[in-house]
């Protein structure tokens, strides 16, 4: 592809980010002029106030929930079709395809958990809601370091150095706010624990919105094909043989 023209195909890595974010702040938004949860400005919750600004809190009770439910569902979705399009466009620049199955797996569990998380909310069947949690943190975590070294290693247009070096930054941050945020919880620092894990977010989808530097130089066509000549040249070459062996017989 002539490296002055970019492929289409960067804005759905960009599309993924900016909505899903712009989703999430909705929700976010809707929650506090409902008086669901405590805006993440203040800097303290007294006992007895409104519940900390979580995004699950924020998404678990309508409408904020029937937004939240859609955005997941759609991230869930363009974080799939991300995973398969970055799986075949490395695909015959590793060597050792464990690495690049590795990130598909993972981030297809990922995605997995955001349908989990978005479609039980934390007040109907809280089990299932931290199960689609923890898929999504956790695997979402190994994603990133994950595409971290891959970036290195294929080195893209001689680009991987430079967005190589961003994603090791951004992963190492990402799994620095996680442990943070389940340290907190566990101390029940909720409002620093909240905010922590709107960054871990905010985190996650600025990384994955740096795919469209792979994805400017690319071009993924779906082709579709008929069979049914081939299938009818096989069929008639086994009439054939099965005559010819009548024949012989």
């Amino acid at each position: 592809m002539d490296g002055k023209r970019c492929s289409v195909w960067l804005f759905l890595p960009l599309v993924f980010s900016i909505f899903t974010t712009a989703g999430l702040w909705i929700v976010y938004f809707i929650a506090v002029e409902d008086n669901k949860i405590s805006p993440l400005h203040l800097s303290d919750r007294k006992p007895g106030s409104k519940p900390p600004p979580y995004i699950s809190i924020a998404g678990d009770s309508p409408p904020a929930s029937c937004v939240f439910s859609q955005v997941m569902n759609m991230a869930a979705f363009l974080a799939l079709i991300v995973a398969v399009l970055r799986f075949i466009h490395l695909k015959p620049r590793v060597l050792n395809p464990w690495l690049n199955v590795s990130g598909l797996v993972s981030l297809c569990l990922a995605s997995f958990g955001m349908t989990l998380l978005g479609n039980f909310q934390l007040t109907n069947d809280e089990e299932i809601h931290n199960i689609g949690t923890s898929l999504t943190f956790g695997f979402g975590t190994l994603t990133c370091w994950i595409q971290s070294a891959l970036t290195l290693r294929v080195n893209i247009k001689n680009e991987g150095r430079k967005v190589g070096i961003l994603r090791v930054i951004l992963a190492a941050t990402i799994t620095l706010c996680v442990i943070l945020y389940f340290i907190l919880m566990s101390q029940d620092i909720h409002m620093y624990a909240a905010r922590i894990q709107w960054t871990l977010v905010m985190c996650f989808l600025f990384y994955f919105g740096t795919l469209a530097v792979e994805f400017r130089h690319y071009r993924f066509e779906i082709v579709c094909t008929e069979f049914q000549e081939t299938f009818l040249s096989f069929s008639e070459n086994l009439s054939e043989a099965s005559e010819y062996q009548t024949d012989q017989v």
